[in-house]
Formats: structure tokens, sequence, C-alpha cells
């Protein structure tokens, strides 16, 4: 009984790890591709002014 309790405990100890790790990782690669969108649109609108200054 009492491996039994000891592994339950250790299971949720682990398992609340991998959540919280898991959120960590989720919330960096969302800042990620935020700053990669932002970068590309940056990118685009400044090409599309180049293109705009060239045909005038």
């Amino acid at each position: 009984m009492e491996k039994f309790i000891l592994g339950a405990v250790l299971g949720m100890a682990g398992g609340a790890l991998l959540v919280a790790n898991n959120c960590k990782l989720r919330n960096l690669v969302k800042k990620n591709q935020e700053e990669l969108l932002t970068k590309a649109e940056q990118y685009i609108d400044a090409k599309l002014e180049e293109k705009d200054g060239a045909q005038s």
C-alpha cells in the first residue's frame, strides 16, 4: 500500500512538472511565432514600399 501511495504521489508530481513545462514551451513557441509574423509583415511592407517607389 505504501508503494502505491508513493507511486501515485511521484506520478502526480511528475505530471505537474510536465504540464508546467509544456505550458512554458507552448508560450515560448507562441511568442516566437508572433515575432516571426511581425518581422515578415515588416519585410513585406518594406518590399512593397520599394516597389511603389520604383514605379513612381
